[in-house]
């Protein structure tokens, strides 16, 4: 059977339907009589002739088919005023050749009728039902044609089953402040008694997977008001000026469900700076701002519609969006806190069977750094493996393989290794984890293993103690020399270096120069910040720095880069140096067993400890 849809997406059956609709136009139209026509005085003539064996008058009387003795067919029309015996007479045909000819009237049928008038209008029908097809198909085309300056906001209402406070943990001062706007919709006499004014807008800002969509999903469960929700990069098409009509439209039809309230994600893709742009100051985005900063603070205030919005990318927003009117209250929920990355675990584990061995606690305390989205596809990706070794309960390896797998990359045991690349690599992250173990400021090794994962043919993964916010310079100079303490035992133990610490090298020159670029760490330079980068807005991301020192300074900074890798580089070859045998040892422990884990390494080397270097 064919498959229509498709031809009318392709355009197939159209071409088809106008190509039959032309053939059946040019039969129908040339569809004439190929016998004689002659003029009644020639038929008269030939009558007195005696050629005309008879004549079939038609219904109408004034068409006839004249048929000649020769077996020929010849037709004519005469007047409608006379008979065809009266006509003939008139044209001078006798009696005796008048009574020789045959004339008989046609009676045609109604059906014949009806088929004669079928075929007459068969064209028209064709080309009319081909019209109201194509007219059909386009009409969800047409529909959304006339429909694109219309707002493409989602409405929730309080009748469908939603998430509440109750579901996001982690940021309880973020919550907190979206409560009280929550309580301004529920209960607004309680702030207008004080003569407070209801926020216009609340900006929430945090990195990607914090939970900005969770948290505005909250409160459109909390408020118990309409909830519109849309993204940032619905109100732009291409055709000029449909943005600012979505905003428009967006914002008539907030006012008719008034109180609401209206959620814009991701508010960057349309709130950049303006001027910015690459359309100039008539770029579509622009048009798009300009109307929503309008209909947020513009004369007509008496609204109570409040705007929350979500970015990751704060800094690129127009600061005419900022400002108090238009957006109150900023926001920020940001990664969680061991505390917070507890309770979050608590939430995602809600209903999954954990084996007695699972402490969540400890999983917090192993997931730093994790984000909620990170901790959801923690316990979900534990589930899988669960599931895929055909356990009934979660157990602590789940959680610890699903960690690594997420941190360092999947697990590849199917990689073959030579015994010498597999010597280079025991030695290489060896030193690794040797060198955090010496230095005070480093942070415990938590594994290492010769086990390739991901791009890496083995890694050594260190864990913070706590979380922090800070870094002093002493923990990165000696996190410098972590870096290359790969490197370092490659020199000592074979006398050579590889490529294997091409990322460790990438690492610490980005650290090194930062450190003397932007965070003023440099003896030598001072508490100075070199360099500002040029940021394209509507792209989003850096695309250069511009210098703004001098030649000498760029070679200053060259060189102290420079030192700063050497002195670590030393540190470590120093510490390897003087722990060769355990470095030795380490090493053919990997190389039998292939992972060392927190303990086993301890038992191995002894619990952490500093070790002086003489100068």
């Amino acid at each position: 059977m064919p498959n229509w849809s498709r031809w009318v997406r392709n355009g197939t059956l159209p071409v088809l339907l106008l190509v039959v609709f032309f053939i059946m136009l040019f039969q129908f139209y040339s569809r004439t009589d190929r016998r004689a026509t002659e003029d009644i005085s020639t038929m008269a003539a030939q009558v007195r002739a005696g050629s005309v064996e008879s004549i079939a008058v038609a219904q109408d009387q004034v068409n006839l088919t004249v048929r000649l003795k020769s077996g020929e067919e010849l037709i004519s029309r005469k007047e409608r005023t006379s008979s065809v015996p009266d006509t003939l007479k008139t044209l001078g045909v006798p009696e005796d050749k008048l009574a020789a000819v045959r004339i008989s009237v046609e009676d045609a049928s109604m059906w014949g009728n009806v088929l004669t008038i079928a075929t007459g209008l068969l064209p028209l029908l064709v080309f009319g039902g081909f019209i109201f097809f194509m007219l059909r198909q386009a009409q969800g085309g047409t529909n959304q044609a006339f429909s694109f300056g219309k707002s493409k906001a989602r409405l929730w209402t309080s009748d469908k089953p939603t998430v509440t406070f109750a579901d996001v943990a982690g940021v309880e001062e973020a919550k907190q402040e979206l409560t009280e706007v929550v309580e301004f919709l529920k209960e607004p006499q309680k702030f207008i008694a004080l003569g407070a004014r209801i926020p216009k807008g609340v900006l929430m800002v945090g990195p990607p997977g914090c939970g900005k969509t969770l948290m505005a999903r909250a409160i459109a469960g909390e408020a118990g008001v309409p909830f519109f929700s849309i993204s940032g990069s619905e109100f732009v098409e291409m055709f000029v000026g449909v943005g600012a009509s979505r905003v428009r439209d967006l914002f008539e039809q907030a006012k008719k469900h008034s109180p609401c309230i209206v959620f814009i994600d991701e508010i960057d893709a349309v709130g950049r700076h303006r001027g910015a742009g690459l359309g100039g100051s008539h770029d579509e985005r622009e048009q798009t701002l300009n109307q929503m900063l309008v209909e947020m603070d513009g004369f007509d205030t008496d609204t109570n519609v409040i705007i929350v919005a979500a970015t990751n990318r704060p800094d690129i927003l127009d600061p005419a969006l900022l400002r108090p009117g238009r957006f109150d209250r900023q926001v920020v929920i940001d990664r969680p806190d061991m505390r917070g990355r507890l309770e979050i675990l608590k939430i995602h584990a809600r209903g999954k069977p954990l084996a007695e061995d699972v402490n969540l606690e400890a999983v917090a305390k192993l997931s730093i750094g994790f984000s909620g989205a990170d901790i959801e596809n923690l316990v979900n990706e534990s589930a899988i493996l669960a599931a895929r070794r055909n356990r009934k309960s979660i157990s602590r390896q789940d959680f610890i393989h699903s960690f690594e797998k997420i941190v360092a990359g999947p697990e590849r045991r199917s990689r073959s290794k030579s015994r010498e690349e597999l010597e280079i690599v025991a030695y290489h992250e060896a030193g690794h984890a040797l060198v955090a173990h010496l230095l005070p400021h480093c942070d415990p090794v938590y594994k290492v293993t010769v086990i390739s994962r991901g791009m890496a043919g083995g890694y050594t993964m260190p864990l913070p103690r706590e979380d922090t916010s800070f870094m002093y310079k002493d923990k990165l100079e000696e996190d410098l020399a972590f870096m290359l303490g790969g490197r370092a035992a490659e020199e000592i133990i074979f006398g050579d270096i590889t490529t294997g610490a091409s990322n460790d090298l990438e690492r610490t020159t980005k650290i090194a120069r930062s450190m003397v670029t932007q965070y003023g760490m440099s003896d030598r330079l001072g508490p100075l910040t070199f360099g500002v980068k040029e940021e394209l807005i509507f792209l989003g991301r850096d695309i250069g720095e511009q210098r703004n020192y001098s030649e000498e300074v760029a070679r200053e900074i060259d060189r102290e880069v420079r030192g700063i890798i050497t002195r670590a580089h030393e540190k470590a070859t120093e510490l390897l140096t003087s722990q060769k045998h355990v470095l030795i040892i380490i090493a053919e422990r990997l190389m039998e067993i292939e992972t060392l884990d927190q303990e086993d390494f301890e038992n191995l080397v002894g619990t952490p400890k500093a070790v002086e270097i003489a100068a």
